[in-house]
């Protein structure tokens, strides 16, 4: 695999810059280059320009737990819905925190799920306490509007902390427009100073990243480039780069973003590791695994069940279709960790016949499972759900060489 790929602007450091603008005021067409063109991302750059009173968010979770934050602070009434799969999606523990914060928030149907009806905020509160064990983005919608409160805010996330750089990609992006964050101990603290706005360039997106490391894990002869990473990157899942040297592939960094080459090892037999912090690329890690025959053994997937689909019982499905195992442990497996769940992944992928996977509404299992196509031929059903975070993954891969055709 030879060529040059350029990256989207990355959709967590969108959202989340959206939202500051916003709250600032601003057009974030002043302020913002390499926006992510990412479904999600234009779904909340649209939310937060229309004068609707109502808002649906669609299945964009980040979207639309970020709304819920930004609607209480502003006045008027406003419901804010989703896709049938969003309104299956869990918001309690955020609608909670707000509520105590001073927010008017009411479950319009099953109790701590969507729909919501968000009506204005009389700020009675500075500190709150929220679970982290349900999703950071609760953690960051909470943050984000920080600085909009009239006390400012202290947070203290109660319990393990899930996806933990996607909360210091949060305050890295509060600090680059002047918010005023602290984390002390167990509580972060928040000043009520407003943002300030200034240019940001948005890195390229590392979980887009993911697919193509995926396929050069499958390569014989490398020599990709990626446009638009960073090294010293807000993503936690910048963590490939030193995850993938297990698989034989080197990571050069350089002024516009990497090269990836081999090193000339035999990749590890076994790989080991626990996502709770970068959770997104779990599913193509799984397909690392499966497509090289690699024992995998893999925890910190507690979330998983929750994203666009319960992912765990979607990788358990597709990997089978290929003669794959990848099932939960017994608890006996770890004395050492009683509280983590592992799961284990073993043989290699057989792709003959050639599988056709389901994606399950799931942009993930869509691009992950298209790293197998490095092996054989695959049919990936409902190609279109890439839209949600990468839109020209198919054409990347014409590009590179791969032969795609839409077929019913």
């Amino acid at each position: 695999m030879r060529g040059t790929i350029e990256l989207d602007g990355s959709k967590s450091i969108s959202n989340r810059a959206l939202i500051a603008l916003a709250l600032a005021g601003e057009k974030p067409a002043d302020w913002l280059l390499n926006l992510s063109t990412s479904k999600d991302t234009q779904t909340l750059l649209q939310l937060l320009e229309h004068t609707s009173s109502t808002y649906n968010a669609g299945d964009a979770g980040t979207t639309f737990r970020f709304l819920t934050a930004f609607l209480a602070t502003r006045p008027g009434e406003q419901i804010l819905t989703g896709s049938a799969r969003m309104l299956e999606r869990p918001v309690g523990p955020l609608v909670n925190a707000l509520i105590s914060l001073g927010a008017d928030i009411q479950f319009l149907g099953k109790n701590g799920y969507p729909p919501l009806k968000i009506g204005e905020m009389n700020s009675r509160a500075r500190t709150v306490r929220v679970e982290a064990n349900v999703s950071s983005q609760f953690l960051s919608a909470l943050l984000l509007i920080g600085p909009y409160l009239p006390e400012g805010l202290e947070l203290i996330p109660a319990g393990p902390l899930v996806s933990r750089p996607y909360l210091e990609m949060t305050l890295g992006l509060m600090r680059h427009f002047g918010a005023s964050v602290a984390w002390e101990s167990d509580s972060i603290i928040v000043e009520p100073e407003q943002y300030k706005p200034r240019c940001l360039v948005v890195e390229a997106d590392w979980s887009a990243a993911s697919y193509w490391y995926a396929m050069a894990a499958f390569s014989d002869d490398l020599d990709l480039s990626l446009k638009g990473l960073q090294e010293h990157s807000w993503q936690g899942d910048s963590v490939l780069a030193g995850m993938m040297e297990r698989f034989d592939i080197q990571t050069i960094f350089d002024e516009h973003g990497l090269r990836l080459k081999k090193m000339g090892n035999v990749p590890r037999p076994l790989f080991e590791k626990d996502f709770l912090e970068c959770p997104d690329i779990a599913q193509t890690l799984a397909v690392v695994c499966a497509g090289l025959g690699t024992t995998g053994v893999f925890s910190g997937l507690e979330t998983l069940s929750i994203k666009e689909t319960d992912r765990i019982g979607a990788l358990k499905t597709e990997l089978a279709k290929v003669g794959v195992s990848f099932a939960k442990l017994p608890a006996r497996f770890s004395k050492k960790w009683p509280e983590k769940i592992f799961y284990s992944l073993e043989e290699k992928a057989n792709l003959s016949p050639a599988p056709r996977f389901a994606t399950y509404g799931d942009h993930r299992m869509a691009m992950a499972f298209a790293a197998f196509a490095m092996l054989g031929p695959v049919e990936i059903e409902h190609p279109e759900v890439v839209s949600k975070s990468y839109p020209h993954f198919w054409e990347h891969l014409k590009s590179m060489g791969f032969d795609i055709a839409l077929t019913k």
